[in-house]
């Protein structure tokens, strides 16, 4: 607890991300790619994020499931209508 504050307060705030990296296969993993398939690397300390390409954000562990959830529920429906035509 003491360190979660002393990084809080010091640490990195993570303001300059590299570009959406796409995983693909075995290469899932790692946690943040394993959540979305996507993640971005903080370029100041090296964290990784998983990045929710649909919305273009980094996606907060708190909002993961129920964005992660309604995404794949419009793909799934994106996916049978694209089968029904």
């Amino acid at each position: 607890m003491i360190f979660n504050l002393f990084d809080m307060l010091f640490g990195c705030w993570h303001k300059n991300y590299s570009f959406p990296i796409t995983a693909k296969g075995d290469l899932r993993k790692n946690g943040a790619a394993r959540t979305t398939g996507t993640y971005v690397v903080c370029l100041d300390c090296g964290k990784e994020f998983a990045y929710d390409w649909q919305a273009m954000k980094v996606v907060d562990p708190v909002e993961e499931v129920d964005s992660l959830a309604a995404h794949e529920q419009v793909r799934r429906v994106e996916g049978l209508l694209n089968k029904a035509a």
